[in-house]
């Protein structure tokens, strides 16, 4: 479900259309996860950008394929081709998320060092004003880390580490990653249904 205002659909009946870039920190499962829950929504547009140590990530931390992970996606860029039509503002997109965010990737973003197509677009979607989240996995952090993590958001990032949940009693290692990545869409106003909300505290007697 979606809460966007349908006057601000972008292109061919879509109301979003969101580049998800994958990067070479530990947690690939995160990027995995939102192509796959907005697969399942007709209304959202994915253009996918994978790094070369995301590819590499993929094979290492689940039993799928570059292919199987490409296919979740609508389009899918080569990272090198910084020709692509998300590396200009003048095509349009309703934002751009990170999932996982390494510390190399973050620094790039932050320091608009856009040697790839993934930091560039992201580049371009904080010049262009729209919202750009990141899900930063490290740990423990450093000074630097910390740093980084300061001026993304002094510069407007929304940063959203997958930090567990406990609330929504979690039964599975898929709950965890469900809640981070729903709360994650809450930034860009969609609703897939993953996430337990937070009903208040019972009153007592």
């Amino acid at each position: 479900m979606l809460w966007h205002d349908s006057s601000k659909t972008i292109a061919e009946g879509k109301y979003v259309r969101l580049i998800i870039g994958i990067s070479g920190a530990s947690g690939v499962i995160y990027g995995i996860r939102l192509l796959e829950v907005l697969a399942g929504l007709q209304e959202v547009e994915t253009h996918l950008v994978l790094t070369s140590a995301a590819r590499l990530n993929i094979g290492i931390e689940t039993t799928l394929t570059v292919a199987d992970v490409e296919a979740s996606a609508d389009v899918v860029h080569n990272v090198k081709n910084l020709a692509a039509p998300i590396a200009s503002g003048s095509y349009r997109i309703s934002g751009m998320i990170v999932a996982p965010c390494s510390m190399k990737t973050l620094s790039a973003i932050v320091n608009s060092y856009s040697e790839n197509l993934l930091t560039r677009a992201a580049e371009v979607t904080l010049k262009e004003g729209r919202p750009l989240a990141l899900m930063p996995r490290e740990s423990p952090l450093h000074a630097g880390h910390t740093r980084l993590l300061r001026e993304a958001s002094l510069m407007g990032i929304h940063l959203a580490p997958p930090m567990p949940a406990f609330y929504n009693s979690p039964k599975s290692i898929d709950d965890i990653i469900n809640h981070s990545v729903g709360r994650v869409l809450d930034l860009f106003g969609i609703d897939a249904g993953i996430v337990r909300r937070w009903p208040g505290r019972p009153k007592s007697g």
